[in-house]
C-alpha cells in the first residue's frame, strides 16, 4: 500500500510488472489513462483561467471564437464536439461577462450567431500567454505537446473511423 496526501493507504497495483501480466489491470486500460490525465489537465487549467473567469468549456468557446470571429451555436458545437444544447448555457454566460454578443441570423432566425465584444477581442491579447502557461504547469515542452497533440489527433481519428463504421 502507498499513502495518498490526506493519510488514505492506496493499493499497490504493481506498475508496469502488473500491465504485461494482466490486461485487464486498471493500469493497461486506455481509458483509464486517459480520464485521469484528462481530468488532471482540465483540472491544471482551473488557476489559469480563473483570473479572466472562464471555465475550461468557456475557455473552448472563447478559442473557437477568437479563430472563426464569427459563428452560429451550431458551428461551435461541431467544432467542440458537444450538443448546441449544451453550448448555449456556455454562451450565455460568456454574453453575461461581455465577451460576446448573441444576433439572430438575418435569413433565418432560428439561428443563433455568435461574436466577440469588443472585451471580448481584447481578452485574446491576456489568453495568449495560457499555453505557455500550461507547459511549464504540465512540465512539457513545444515539441512535446506537438508529438501529444498528434496521437491526440490519430485517436480521435481513429475513434471518428470506427463510429462511421459502425454507422
Amino acid at each position: 500500500m502507498n499513502n495518498r496526501d490526506d493519510g488514505e493507504a492506496r493499493p499497490d497495483t504493481g506498475g508496469a510488472r502488473q500491465q504485461l501480466s494482466d490486461p485487464l489491470a486498471l493500469e493497461s486500460q486506455i481509458c483509464f489513462a486517459l480520464a485521469v490525465a484528462s481530468r488532471g489537465v482540465i483540472g491544471a487549467y482551473r488557476s489559469v483561467l480563473e483570473p479572466i473567469h472562464l471555465t475550461h468549456p468557456q475557455y473552448l468557446v472563447m478559442l473557437a471564437l477568437w479563430q472563426h470571429e464569427k459563428l452560429t451555436v451550431r458551428q461551435i458545437a461541431q467544432l467542440l464536439r458537444l450538443e448546441p444544447a449544451t453550448v448555449s448555457p456556455l454562451v450565455k454566460r460568456l454574453e453575461t461577462l461581455d465577451y460576446v454578443a448573441k444576433t439572430r441570423s438575418a435569413r433565418d432566425e432560428r439561428i443563433v450567431e455568435v461574436t466577440l465584444t469588443s472585451t471580448g477581442t481584447q481578452l485574446r491579447r491576456t489568453a495568449e500567454s495560457i499555453p505557455g502557461q500550461m507547459m511549464d504547469k504540465l512540465g512539457m515542452d513545444v515539441d512535446g505537446v506537438r508529438q501529444l497533440h498528434v496521437v491526440m489527433e490519430q485517436i480521435i481519428a481513429n475513434v471518428d473511423a470506427a463510429e462511421a463504421g459502425a454507422s
